[in-house]
């Protein structure tokens, strides 16, 4: 960007949000870095001008609170997610019951063995 005015940095800011809330939508989290840097960048030049009007950057903390939204509830589904799949790692390893006295037990299950082959 060769136009560094407010406005021209405001513009290219509120552009990064919109890519960024397609990207968390879509689910395509590979992008979220990039835009990440370019927004970090964006934001350090704005934050070196010192008669910027709060007023102007209204538009834009909307959409980074709702970034910041759909970005919270993407690591919520990834922490699920991760948590499922170590839950049934778990089970596969095999299945603790108690009996009457409270004592634990394990069984064991052959299939913890194998390599599960999906096509």
């Amino acid at each position: 960007m060769t136009d560094l005015t407010p406005q021209s940095l405001i513009e290219e800011l509120d552009n990064i949000l919109d890519q960024e809330r397609g990207a968390l939508v879509r689910g395509e989290l590979d992008q979220i870095q990039d835009l990440l840097v370019r927004k970090e960048a964006v934001i350090a030049q704005l934050n070196m001008i010192e008669n910027l009007e709060r007023s102007t950057l209204s538009k834009v903390q909307t959409k980074v609170s709702r970034n910041q939204e759909l970005l919270n509830s993407a690591m919520e589904g990834i922490r699920s997610v991760a948590a499922r799949m170590s839950e049934l790692r778990r089970v596969k390893k095999g299945l603790d019951v108690y009996d009457s006295a409270g004592r634990k037990s394990r069984y064991g299950t052959a299939m913890g063995q194998r390599l599960e082959k999906r096509s």
